[in-house]
């Protein structure tokens, strides 16, 4: 569309804001007007006027829902959408009641639309064929001239109300072919689209918005024309208005917009993304009026974003990844700035990315973890120096670092001794000793330390954790002991490797980091229970799948179960040989379980599994983990998040590491690193991981992927009877000038095959 005309098209709509609405003096208004910029406004331009001029008389009502909302500043009004970092707890939109008791207000008389998706696509073939395209312009403009109008074309049953959150009454179907092909047709025919749906928003709300408003707002979002940066001041508005709704109209729009196909929602998620990114960081910043008078933009399309992300949610499996979410855009932003603003004023007026951490990357959550934890270091140790100062001690650098010095013979006892006798040092940055070995940690000692030891920990014959094989995941021992310190070892060691950053290779289940997280904030009474969050079935299926599977056939068997199963709500579990029986619930073991108990004898046995039978073991292990990692940087992130950030990803991509390696000594076309890649390349998945592991010390891929390993291959002068060396605190591979492939690919399996240790003998 041309430029020109879209720029007097934002002035006028600039104009017929500030007329209406200048009872608001304190809300953000678009760009002013240059001298002599009416002279140049269209009939488009008078049409608005015209519309503007009819309303005059009004301008002063209190209307409950206006197209100038109060800087988006209601964060309160949206509980399910934002974190509060003062209630310190996380919140779903599914906890909104499943119907709203409050009265529908009345729906306005539709006018009668007979065209259907045929007559429609029918009209756009001979518009193509003659290129008159009188009869698809005249539907287009009326069409989308008002909320009616957008109602009437595409409700599915304009005598039925559709005021259920079950079905919207969109024809989905009709809807998805007119926005089809509407960028097809001549600009003037987009032009009246556009017009239409000023026209709507501009029109005055004199009471609570009706079933078939929310329909509207629901179509409008899907409209491609959204995609272009010209469109924005309209697409503002229409995203304010959406804001600006109720909780129960949002509760209404997030269940309809559930049934979106993943295709349409996938394009409304990208296109919120990319309005948001554009309003950041504009190509050409004169398309926009200045930041300073449209503040409101960004926090209303995150806002809307925020229903999305609930109707995600809401769907298992979800529409789209969690990670579709994300906006790496944020990623170049003040990142501390938002954290520090959300922890000083939480959900108040100040808009902060934060309150939405569905749209912040795992990386920039990451960096904000960081750089959190490198703060309370920098504090920690600063206040050790202090204090050695004030009792007119000699500093000694090593008060600025955690150091652990541990035996390999005795590696668990050590590492527990140490943790346990240095608490106030866990948030300093951590250095490991192996006694009687040279080796200096630069990073390589502490990464090795940290897979020795959960290696140990979780060898079957330690006793701690079970291996399950069908699910290839640990799960804690449900035996009773007197200590669970080993347990709170573990937990303080994942909480060490997300402040040091440092990847570890643990399987647990998703339910797990869902665990860790409740609550994520440790709570002040002791007495409160945690580590305790609502499991189901599917929780045990990634788990325990033959069990699941067998509880899933007793819901679905159609017998009579009293008889046939002859069960009660007791369960029996072996501990060191013996057999021991816990009720379920009170004298459950005299309660049969029934057709119509079930369901709750179900929920009861997956509750004990994941729950009670372990309560005492995952105590430790949840305040292990927070004894390091206590931060509100927690409240940023889902479980799948945090398993991330414990074990990185498990999915490796060699040839991504071989274009991010550097080389010293080497160029990457000398036939040696060529046959290096090759016989990579080639490496089974097995032998990948021992590579990365020699290389890195870690099998697994850091947040930011195979780039932030700073890979690096130096060239070894030594004789090629020699095998590679690996200097894993630099994560670099020194390899001799090997002669051939077979030489390479052989000395290289040796190396990668027998890695472990920093002995000198």
């Amino acid at each position: 569309m041309h430029p020109i005309w879209w720029c007097t098209f934002n002035q006028t709509f600039a104009i017929c804001q500030r007329e209406r609405y200048n009872c608001l003096p304190r809300q953000p208004n678009f760009h002013g007007l240059e001298d002599g910029a009416k002279n140049q406004l269209s009939t488009f331009s008078n049409f608005i006027t015209t519309i503007n001029q009819k309303k005059e008389g009004i301008e002063n009502r209190n209307s409950p829902t206006q197209l100038v909302i109060p800087s988006i500043k209601n964060g309160k009004d949206l509980p399910p959408l934002c974190l509060d970092v003062r209630q310190k707890q996380r919140m779903s939109i599914d906890m909104l009641p499943q119907e709203l008791k409050a009265p529908f207000p009345p729906e306005p008389s539709l006018p009668i639309r007979t065209k259907t998706v045929k007559d429609f696509q029918d009209d756009m073939e001979k518009s193509k064929a003659s290129g008159d395209w009188k009869a698809v312009h005249n539907f287009y403009s009326t069409t989308f001239d008002s909320f009616l109008e957008i109602n009437a074309a595409f409700k599915k049953d304009t005598n039925s109300p559709f005021n259920t959150i079950e079905d919207s009454g969109i024809d989905a179907k009709f809807v998805n072919v007119v926005y089809d092909a509407l960028l097809n047709t001549p600009q003037d025919v987009q032009k009246s689209v556009l017009k239409g749906i000023i026209n709507g928003l501009l029109q005055e709300w004199t009471g609570p918005r009706t079933k078939d408003d929310l329909r509207a707002y629901c179509i409008l979002l899907q409209n491609p024309q959204f995609s272009n940066t010209s469109t924005y001041v309209i697409y503002a508005h229409l995203l304010r208005q959406i804001a600006a709704l109720t909780e129960a109209d949002h509760h209404f729009l997030v269940h309809w917009s559930k049934k979106i196909s993943q295709k349409r929602f996938k394009q409304v998620v990208d296109r919120l993304l990319q309005f948001i990114s554009l309003r950041l960081f504009p190509a050409k910043p004169e398309e926009f009026p200045p930041m300073v008078k449209c503040t409101w933009w960004i926090p209303s399309a995150t806002k809307v974003l925020a229903l999305f992300n609930a109707a995600n949610s809401l769907i298992s499996p979800p529409i789209i990844s969690y990670t579709d979410f994300y906006n790496s855009t944020l990623d170049h932003i003040d990142l501390m700035e938002e954290y520090h603003n959300w922890q000083c004023y939480g959900n108040s007026h100040r808009f902060s990315f934060c309150q939405y951490p569905f749209i912040i990357s795992i990386a920039a959550k990451k960096v904000i973890i960081q750089r959190d934890s490198e703060q309370q270091m920098i504090s920690i140790a600063r206040q050790s120096l202090v204090d050695k100062v004030s009792r007119r001690q000699k500093p000694d650098m090593n008060m600025l670092f955690l150091n652990v010095k541990v035996r390999r013979t005795h590696l668990v006892s050590d590492s527990l001794d140490e943790l346990a006798r240095k608490k106030a040092d866990l948030k300093k940055k951590l250095k490991v000793t192996f006694v009687g070995e040279a080796g200096l940690d630069m990073g390589g000692l502490t990464k090795e330390w940290f897979l020795l030891l959960i290696r140990q920990i979780f060898h079957p014959d330690y006793g701690m954790f079970t291996y399950h094989k069908d699910s290839q995941c640990h799960w804690f021992s449900s035996f009773k002991c007197d200590n669970y310190s080993e347990f709170r070892l573990v937990g303080a060691l994942m909480g060490l490797a997300v402040y040091n950053s440092i990847t570890l290779d643990i399987r647990f289940p998703p339910c797990c980091y869902k665990k860790l997280l409740s609550p994520p904030i440790v709570p002040c009474d002791h007495n409160t229970l945690v580590g305790i969050c609502g499991v189901t079935l599917d929780d045990l299926f990634q788990i325990m799948p033959e069990l699941a599977h067998g509880l899933s056939e007793l819901l679905s068997y159609e017998g009579n179960v009293e008889e046939d199963f002859y069960s009660t709500f007791q369960v029996f579990q072996e501990e060191f040989g013996v057999i021991k029986s816990y009720n379920l619930k009170p004298n459950g073991d005299k309660i049969p379980v029934t057709n119509r108990n079930r369901k709750e004898y179900v929920q009861l046995y997956v509750d004990f599994l994941l729950n009670k039978s372990i309560y005492k073991q995952f105590a430790a292990f949840y305040y292990g983990f927070h004894s390091v990692c206590a931060s509100y940087a927690l409240l940023l992130l889902r479980p799948e998040e945090v398993e991330i950030l414990v074990c990185g990803s498990p999915e490796l991509d060699m040839s991504a590491l071989q274009r991010s390696t550097q080389y010293e000594g080497y160029q990457k076309t000398d036939l040696t690193i060529r046959y290096f890649w090759d016989v990579v390349l080639g490496f089974s998945l097995d032998l990948q991981k021992k590579l990365l592991h020699f290389a890195t010390g870690s099998d697994r891929v850091p947040v930011g992927g195979m780039a932030d390993l700073n890979f690096k291959i130096s060239k070894s002068e030594t004789s090629t009877n020699w095998l590679p060396v690996a200097h894993t605190c630099f994560n670099q591979l020194c390899l001799p000038p090997y002669k051939n492939k077979k030489e390479l690919k052989q000395k290289l399996i040796i190396g990668i095959s027998n890695a472990e240790g920093f002995g000198l003998e």
